[in-house]
């Protein structure tokens, strides 16, 4: 891993950090300095994190109450969050608009509850850091939906509104507060995750050595060769 962006004294949140890309994000936003806190459901698949130096929490981020009490051990802990990388997610689909269940929008759903309540328990956090950054990782079938996959664009879709309208607040809070952004919230579209998770961390990592105003609201595409497509 070369020309990294300096990372030290920076901290990270990693939500759904026991996928591939989680794995992948710690690796490389340690080795950059950034201090790494890496939540998920299972402690025993958050231990190879541990290993990393990542500090781990396990919990259930579609959970309200357990994601504001994560916000005030780390406020205790005095750990502020420079930023939040969204990991959370999953698979569910197939047999056109027909075979959208239920079941499968309720297995899908959890990712969007958790960016909200991540999203509201640490924006003063990112909004109070020198550079807040949060991410989430979305799907190219937000453009083209296809009936099949009905439910997982939806959910997809309903993170990036989410996702902008948090832009726009930051946009908004620094206008009010004459004063320069500092804090960016962007999205990264991937048409599958699987061997994207190196490009992705380092893409993420990056996401300090740009400029805020550059970066908020935006969404980055990435491809299978790992070119980034704006």
């Amino acid at each position: 891993m070369t020309d990294l962006t300096d990372l030290s004294g920076r901290t990270v949140l990693i939500a759904g950090a026991t996928s591939a890309s989680g794995l992948a994000a710690t690796r490389v936003l340690t080795a950059a300095g950034a201090r790494v806190v890496a939540t998920g459901r299972s402690a025993e698949k958050l231990a190879p994190l541990a290993a990393q130096g990542a500090r781990v929490d396990a919990l259930d981020l579609a959970d309200e109450p357990a994601v504001l009490a994560l916000a005030r051990r780390l406020r205790h802990d005095r750990v502020p969050i420079d930023g939040l990388l969204h990991l959370v997610g999953g698979w569910r689909g197939g047999g056109g608009l027909a075979g959208q269940t239920e079941d499968d929008y309720r297995a899908l759903e959890p990712s969007f509850s958790a960016l909200r309540h991540l999203s509201r328990a640490f924006d003063e956090d990112l909004r109070a850091s020198s550079a807040g950054r949060l991410a989430i990782v979305s799907s190219t079938a937000v453009a083209r939906p296809l009936a099949g996959g009905a439910n997982y664009a939806a959910v997809k879709a309903a993170g990036e509104a989410w996702t902008r309208a948090v832009a726009q607040g930051y946009a908004r809070s620094a206008r009010e507060a004459g004063t320069p952004l500092r804090a960016a919230a962007v999205i990264f579209r991937v048409r599958a995750l699987a061997g994207l998770e190196e490009r992705l961390a380092t893409a993420c990592a990056g996401l300090w050595g740009a400029e805020a105003a550059a970066l908020n609201d935006s969404t980055i595409e990435l491809d299978q060769e790992g070119r980034r497509t704006p």
